[in-house]
């Protein structure tokens, strides 16, 4: 069930304390990590503690927690002193979403091109 911890989301683990990750912020309704295979020098997921499997769902069933989120990505950006950052939702295998929590990726620290991919 959507906001529900979920027994096989890596994620929901984090959330948890069950498996260990390098936080760099918390907040009453979110956690923000580093990435374990960062894509620049700054790389940094925000996710919900609630689980929602998309930003699409998380925006349709919690959007305050949603406004978290992007709230906690502006926090991220300032701590890490990026001056110029990223914020990417993969919203689908397609898109490349491998893990079905929703997390925005907050990357910088160097010149990202456009298009992406």
């Amino acid at each position: 069930m959507a906001g529900e911890p979920q027994d096989d989301c890596l994620f929901c683990k984090i959330v948890a304390g069950q498996i260990p990750a390098t936080v760099v912020r918390e907040t009453q309704t979110t956690v923000a990590f580093r990435d374990i295979n960062p894509q620049a020098p700054t790389h940094v997921l925000v996710i919900p503690k609630a689980h929602y499997r998309d930003a699409a769902a998380l925006a349709a069933g919690a959007p305050e927690v949603a406004a978290d989120v992007l709230r906690e990505t502006q926090a991220v950006a300032d701590d890490e002193k990026l001056d110029s950052y990223r914020i990417v939702f993969n919203t689908g295998s397609g898109a490349g979403q491998t893990v079905w929590h929703t997390h925005a990726h907050v990357l910088g620290g160097r010149g990202l091109n456009w298009p992406p991919g």
